[in-house]
């Protein structure tokens, strides 16, 4: 039986048809990267101070009445603490002048009994200032963010699922219809309860929407086409939406003005329903071999070539041969069943939560990073688009193993030398954070590669989508990792580096796939992990199948 790629050629790669399917599928991601990183100005905290209600108090006594704390080696305005006001009421009536007449440190302090007063030198308001997420109530701000990777984490198993047995383009514009519907939802949340639940539905949506349009489009292009959309095109999508987030957040200071900005332009989608096609593999598929042939011809009569009389006739004929009824099935159990398998596999999870720890820490940690949270952010989001080029090259030039494992020893150096950097140099901070999110924006890409090479081809899906949700408990454990610096100032870069040395170092006991046949069934893997000490030189199997790794 013709494969797929093969029966599809007369259409050629780059016509007027698969123009229109790559650009109309890359426009939808931008607002994925808007979508998934608006938390960092959405949810930050800026900065407060107890509020002090409008008594009869004297200039000195207003000043005064917020203590001074040490912070990180200095002395800063408390942020939750006040000194009682009718003791300071009662001295200021007195004529007492504070730290002449009185000393301060003597005086009983209390928590911000009437509020908070917030800075709007950024942020006109935010989730945190709507909902007072601050001071004893502060765990509740990076819980939001963590709810909303929840859902991400949720929507990265079920789009799966649905899309196998809906269709890719029906759950495509489903999830861009919840993600909107939830996003405008969201401004008018009444409380911080209702804002968690709508922010775990429109993480749902946004990882949901991001997958079947990364599907749709890897299954209805073929050969360079597709090399460049999964590589290249949905990377670089996502990338220049979260370019264009700090430009729109900058000129939107308030939380809900930036949420609709940014949820608005779905509805632009909708004339794609009539345009762009189901995806003729996934008809295949279900045995809908005349839709899938209407599209075909639809495509060939847009990019003027000649369809043939009979595209798909063969595949039909082949579903029902012994030799399809027979092909091996594999599950998740087949990862558990041999021990190096599932040395691998665990060894796989692992890096992958790291790589993810890494990379949302970094990327939610720019509103702390610099004095001016949207030029930091707009760093973050344009080192994205070099790594991105940087993987391809890497791909194609360097040993899986050690490319992965130079990544983390990156992203742990860079996050290490921050600590050493004095306050008075603060643009060199930001470059070794810069480069650190550099690597592991090119590490996740790396990932998926490598991962993908490792495995057999019926455990390949299956292999790729458990490190994948492994990798999102990673993400949603990032920004409680954030909050460590309350303790101490550096202490989540230490963490995240830490990580990341203890993965670059596993990662040299996984087996090496560079320019290596890829396994066509779990005894030829297992063949190749059979010895898995990377001082110890393997021996070639001569009963591999070889595949060229451009078909991947």
């Amino acid at each position: 039986m013709r494969d797929y790629d093969t029966s599809v050629a007369f259409l050629g790669q780059w016509g007027r048809f698969q123009l229109m399917v790559f650009f109309m599928l890359c426009s939808t991601i931008p607002p994925n990267g808007m979508s998934s990183f608006s938390l960092v100005f959405v949810t930050d905290t800026p900065r407060h101070r107890c509020l002090v209600p409008e008594v009869n108090l004297s200039q000195d006594w207003r000043e005064a009445v917020i203590p001074m704390e040490e912070v990180n080696g200095e002395l800063e305005r408390s942020q939750c603490r006040r000194y009682r006001l009718d003791v300071v009421r009662n001295l200021s009536d007195m004529g007492l002048v504070p730290g002449r007449d009185v000393n301060l440190s003597s005086l009983e302090q209390e928590d911000c009994m009437d509020g908070w007063s917030y800075s709007s030198e950024h942020y006109q308001s935010t989730v945190v200032s709507e909902f007072d997420l601050v001071c004893s109530e502060s765990w509740k701000q990076p819980f939001t963010a963590t709810v909303f990777f929840l859902g991400v984490l949720v929507g990265s198993f079920f789009s799966g699922v649905l899309s196998d047995r809906f269709g890719r383009k029906p759950v495509l514009f489903a999830t861009l219809a919840v993600q909107a519907v939830f996003s405008l939802a969201l401004i008018a949340s009444p409380s911080w309860e209702m804002l968690c639940v709508l922010f775990f539905f429109i993480g749902l949506g946004s990882i949901s929407n991001y997958i079947s349009c990364f599907v749709l489009g890897t299954e209805i292009l073929t050969g360079n086409a597709r090399v460049v959309y999964a590589s290249m095109g949905v990377c670089v999508a996502w990338a220049l939406g979260y370019m264009m987030l700090p430009l729109i957040a900058y000129f939107l200071r308030s939380w809900k003005d930036l949420t609709v900005a940014i949820t608005v332009p779905a509805l632009l989608y909708i004339p794609f329903w009539w345009v762009l096609p189901e995806s003729p593999m996934w008809l295949l598929s279900q045995g809908r071999v005349a839709e899938a042939e209407t599209i075909m011809r639809r495509a060939a009569k847009m990019n003027r070539v000649e369809a043939p009389e009979k595209i798909f006739a063969d595949y039909l004929i082949y579903a029902n041969t012994p030799e399809a009824k027979s092909a091996q099935r594999y599950t998740f159990i087949d990862l558990l069943r041999r021990r190096s398998i599932l040395a691998t596999t665990v060894i796989l999870c692992f890096v992958w939560f790291t790589m993810s720890i890494c990379y949302y820490g970094l990327s939610l940690n720019t509103s702390r990073l610099h004095s001016d949270p949207y030029i930091s952010c707009f760093l973050s989001a344009v080192v994205e688009v070099p790594a991105y080029s940087s993987t391809c090259l890497a791909v194609r030039f360097l040993p899986r193993r050690m490319a992965v494992a130079l990544v983390f020893l990156v992203v742990a150096l860079s996050l290490f030398f921050i600590q050493l950097v004095p306050q008075s140099v603060l643009e060199v901070a930001v470059a070794l954070e810069m480069l650190g999110k550099f690597a592991a924006t090119a590490g996740t890409s790396l990932l998926y590669v490598f991962t993908a090479e490792l495995y057999p081809t019926g455990l390949r899906n299956t292999a790729s989508g458990t490190c994948t949700m492994v990798s999102r408990t990673g993400s949603c454990i990032a920004p409680f990792l954030l909050h460590l610096n309350v303790y101490f100032k550096y202490l989540s870069y230490v963490t995240f580096g830490s990580l990341a040395m203890v993965s670059a170092f596993v990662m040299l006991f996984l087996p090496e796939s560079f320019r290596r046949p890829l396994p066509e069934n779990i005894q030829q893997m297992h063949k190749r992990q059979s010895v898995t000490c990377p001082c110890i030189t393997r021996r070639k199997t001569s009963n591999c199948v070889t595949v060229l790794e451009s078909q991947l």
